[in-house]
């Protein structure tokens, strides 16, 4: 079977990036190669090194949809490829139309959550009703559609008019980090014993955020540096906390290992495209708050975008320059995430905290991310949230549904109301009190992507459905 897969650009992103991990993964019974419009090549050098043919069709910036099409045409009629595969707004429109006019089947992807109420709010005038129609009147040509969230198969259902059962769902993926540590079956059940000898105790259900005791690792006086006690925290006595950890059996490995990283949590990072749906001046406005009972703390936000100046303005606006930090672009994420990164400073008066949360001018040293905080208005599935998931740091994100298919809120990670500040300031507030419970969530987080979201199996998931699709078509 031969498909050619079309996307805008190769541009580092998450779609891009996405596809990337997924086509290369394609079986030998599939050949695949990659259609790419407008001069954009960050990633080619990374397909290349897969083993993915690429075809450039150097159209200018912008639109130039007639052009486009007639390239591509004359590219599929020379390929004789038996399925079209698009993604991405304009590969999608240009695809459609040389679906239509060479008569080669194309299955259409959903991966982004475009019509949503918020994301429409600063979408006005002639161009994004032009944009509209033209999906909606052509949303009737592939003959079947992959999202990567089943919100966004509902939205879709609603806005473009698309047929549910013509829509199957099928989650980004991202490899499983080799090193994570593997619990026995008889420690999973030991940790649940306790998990939920804890839970009953503190009156905790599965939306609640009553904060669960420390049991081990954390001594009284890292207590008191990140944070006075809740008042509605519950005082357990020695021994049922003893009792507790010892549920968790002798080694306590799991939790242990957790808190070899996590014993105060005080580096905030996060990262995605500068741009004001992704929603950092959230994140910034919830850290003014917190800064000021926990000083020590850090939030950097790694990436680069067209809102940029605006975060440093809103940097500057609260004072914030020696605790927030925008560094820029990361190479790969998932280092970042794992072992940890050097400062950069981003003014004059820099100055970093160190794993243990005392300040340092010392910009050689490398620094661990305690948490992830991912505080998006809409997304498609995020790849970067499955990324943090993975690498089993403490999560803090938004309440976007597409979100919530991917973590759980209190059992994988911290949920926020979208767009919220003034919620999204306690959440962190609470995470910084109770660390061990933020990387009992990260271990459970990182135990559901390796089952859920494993890039071997989204790959596999894919790939029959694509060939599922084309043979169904044929019937």
């Amino acid at each position: 079977m031969k498909i050619l897969f079309t996307q805008d650009a190769l541009v580092n992103a998450g779609a891009e990036r996405s596809h990337l991990e997924i086509l290369s993964r394609f079986s030998q019974d599939t050949e695949v190669a990659l259609v790419y419009f407008y001069p954009k090549h960050e990633l080619k050098e990374e397909y290349e090194r897969a083993g993915i043919r690429l075809f450039f069709l150097d159209i200018p910036e912008t639109y130039h949809f007639p052009l486009a099409v007639s390239r591509l045409v004359r590219l599929i009629r020379k390929e004789k490829p038996n399925l079209l595969i698009s993604s991405l707004w304009r590969a999608d429109i240009i695809t459609r139309i040389a679906s239509l006019l060479t008569g080669v089947p194309l299955v259409g992807t959903l991966v982004n959550d475009s019509y949503s109420p918020i994301a429409w709010t600063d979408k006005k005038g002639l161009k994004h009703k032009v944009v509209y129609w033209l999906d909606r009147l052509t949303a009737g040509i592939p003959i079947h559609w992959i999202a990567n969230a089943q919100a966004l198969a509902n939205s879709h259902v609603k806005t473009l008019g698309l047929k549910s059962k013509k829509i199957t769902v099928v989650y980004r993926g991202r490899p499983v980090i080799a090193s994570a540590a593997k619990q026995s079956p008889k420690e999973e059940a030991d940790s649940e014993t306790a998990s939920a000898y804890l839970s009953e105790k503190a009156g905790l259900k599965d939306s609640s955020l009553a904060p669960i005791p420390i049991i081990s690792g954390v001594t009284d006086d890292v207590i008191a540096s990140v944070g006075k006690q809740s008042p509605n925290e519950e005082q357990f006595p020695p021994t049922e906390i003893a009792s507790a950890t010892k549920s968790l059996g002798e080694d306590s490995s799991l939790l242990e290992s957790s808190l070899a990283m996590t014993k105060t949590i005080c580096n905030f990072i996060s990262y995605g495209r500068l741009l004001e749906r992704k929603g950092f001046q959230d994140a910034i406005a919830a850290f003014s708050q917190v800064l000021q009972s926990h000083p020590d703390c850090t939030l950097t936000i790694f990436g680069e975008g067209p809102f940029r100046k605006e975060l440093e303005k809103q940097i500057q606006h609260l004072g914030l320059q020696d605790s927030v930090f925008l560094p820029g672009k990361i190479t790969n994420p998932m280092d970042v995430l794992i072992t940890g990164y050097f400062p950069k400073p981003t003014s004059p008066a820099f100055i970093q905290a160190s794993d243990d949360c005392s300040l340092t001018t010392d910009h050689s040293k490398l620094i661990t991310a305690h948490c992830f905080l991912f505080p998006s208005w809409y997304e498609g599935f995020s790849g970067a949230l499955v990324e943090a998931m993975m690498a089993g740091i403490p999560i803090i994100a938004s309440d976007i549904s597409m979100n919530l298919e991917a973590v759980t809120n209190g059992k994988t990670a911290l949920v926020f109301r979208v767009g919220d500040p003034q919620d999204l300031a306690e959440k962190i507030s609470f995470a910084i009190q109770h660390p061990e419970q933020m990387a009992a969530l990260g271990q459970e987080a990182r135990r559901e992507a390796e089952e859920r979201f494993d890039i071997e199996k989204i790959a596999k998931e894919y790939e029959q459905l694509v060939r599922r699709a084309f043979f169904n078509y044929y019937q």
